[in-house]
């Protein structure tokens, strides 16, 4: 997904941590089949990091959405997570419809726009609030991932 990054700056390749600060670094998503779940994650345009083998029956396989300082982690021997188990992790994205439109056309299915009120409802969110619309498709495995608009971010973050 090629989205603009809503800071205006990368954080893809940021400072290390500074004393007192924790960031999210990787989050490992549970695959049964590495090599397909790896092709899948590149036709989403995201960075490859690293493909190696740590001894026998583990393999890391790092993603890095363009813009986000935060990876994924496929692969064998990395997580006890059951395949399909990764739910609903969001992509912040500055323009829905543009991250949506990039998805399918890199072949991916991407569900039609919803915004939350008392559950998922059919369309963007009527007053076009930024953390309000949102749009999910799955990886081969059935790990979900929801893009979520934010075109202005909530103070402090």
């Amino acid at each position: 997904m090629s989205s603009p990054d809503v800071t205006g700056q990368s954080t893809a390749a940021s400072d290390p941590p500074k004393p007192g600060e924790v960031r999210l670094e990787v989050v490992a998503v549970p695959v049964s089949d590495v090599d397909r779940a790896k092709a899948f994650y590149e036709s989403l345009g995201w960075r490859l990091d690293i493909d190696i083998e740590h001894g026998e029956g583990v393999r890391i396989v790092q993603f890095t959405p363009p813009g986000s300082g935060c990876s994924i982690a496929i692969g064998m021997g990395i997580t006890q997570a059951e395949p399909g188990s990764f739910q609903g992790s969001e992509l912040a994205v500055l323009d829905i419809d543009a991250a949506r439109e990039d998805l399918i056309g890199r072949g991916i299915e991407v569900s039609d726009l919803y915004h939350l009120d008392g559950g998922p409802v059919p369309g963007p969110d009527p007053d076009g609030q930024s953390y309000r619309t949102f749009a999910s498709f799955k990886d081969p495995d059935g790990n979900t991932w929801q893009l979520q608009e934010i075109q202005e971010r909530l103070p402090g973050r």
